[in-house]
């Protein structure tokens, strides 16, 4: 496997250009089972758009060949179809690959619970890095650079830089729009509490939690296990920081639904010790997951 922090140089820190050479490779699926009454054709038509969207946007100058695309999935569950405007959720999901293994890490896992836009069916989605062409392609960009962003800064210190800076433009003209989900303070899980997750001077940190974690803790463990899980060990305490700042912090739980299931597993065989620090870190950052947590300071049963 080739690190994509090799290509981290390919990007210009100015900005996002045209070039070759796609980035995404996404699956979309839609549901719809709780609407009545509405035609199928007309989400096989938005489905359709969604994933050429996603699929054939060159949304930077990154240069990946066609292994490296960065695998994500998107569900959009709609609750509510009337008048050609669409509610409901989407569940955004993208993983990469590890160094040297067959294994791929989950990066984000999250679900957008304000979803909220028009849609015409055979209405041509159109990109454009000027302006706000319409409120479904500014909310796939935005998950677009999300995705791009967290996988960059997983390979090379704040190697995302680029992708932050496009979402901190996409998210102001959003705002502006005044559509659902955009505004700043209104929701803390929404897009902007998002943003402001990873780029505010509290919480920016979790940046360096993401490349710690996996360049130095995950990256590592197939050639030395015990030497990759204590830069994980070491990568948690980041998370406290974050806690200890700001305690509902959108990133915490994205982290907690991203890898929680993970940690289990890179702490199944680490020392009691190791395991005990583990368990009293992020306990208080996620007592609702006690079943799980209990399971890592447990360890593997004998």
């Amino acid at each position: 496997m080739t690190i994509r922090s090799l290509l981290i140089g390919l990007l210009f820190a100015t900005g996002v250009a045209d070039a070759t050479a796609q980035e995404l490779n996404c699956q979309v699926d839609i549901n719809t089972q709780k609407l009545q009454n509405v035609s199928s054709q007309t989400f096989e038509t938005l489905k359709a758009a969604i994933t050429e969207y996603m699929n054939s946007t060159k949304f930077s100058e990154a240069q990946l060949a066609v292994n490296e695309k960065i695998d994500c999935r998107m569900l959009l569950t709609v609750s509510e179809y009337e008048d050609n405007i669409v509610k409901g959720t989407l569940q955004i999901q993208s993983s990469r690959p590890v160094y040297n293994s067959n294994y791929t890490t989950s990066l984000i896992n999250f679900q957008d619970p304000k979803i909220d836009f028009s849609y015409t069916e055979g209405e041509q989605l159109t990109f454009s890095q000027n302006g706000m062409e319409s409120q479904l392609t500014q909310i796939l960009n935005f998950y677009a650079y999300l995705v791009l962003a967290m996988d960059f800064d997983s390979f090379a210190p704040h190697g995302g830089d680029v992708f932050w800076e496009r979402l901190k433009i996409i998210v102001q003209d959003a705002q502006s729009s005044g559509e659902v989900g955009w505004k700043a303070f209104d929701d803390n899980k929404n897009r902007s509490a998002v943003l402001e997750a990873f780029t505010s001077p509290q919480t920016e940190v979790m940046r360096d939690f993401t490349y710690r974690y996996h360049r130095n803790g995950l990256d590592e463990m197939a050639q030395s296990p015990d030497k990759g899980r204590a830069n994980i060990t070491e990568a948690i305490d980041i998370l406290k920081t974050v806690y200890d700042a700001v305690p509902m912090s959108v990133a915490l739980s994205m982290t907690r639904d991203a890898k929680l299931d993970e940690l289990v597993n890179v702490y199944s065989k680490a020392q009691q010790t190791e395991r005990d620090r583990i368990y009293e870190t992020i306990y208080p950052l996620w007592p609702t997951e006690n079943r799980r947590l209990t399971a890592i300071k447990k360890g593997a049963q004998k």
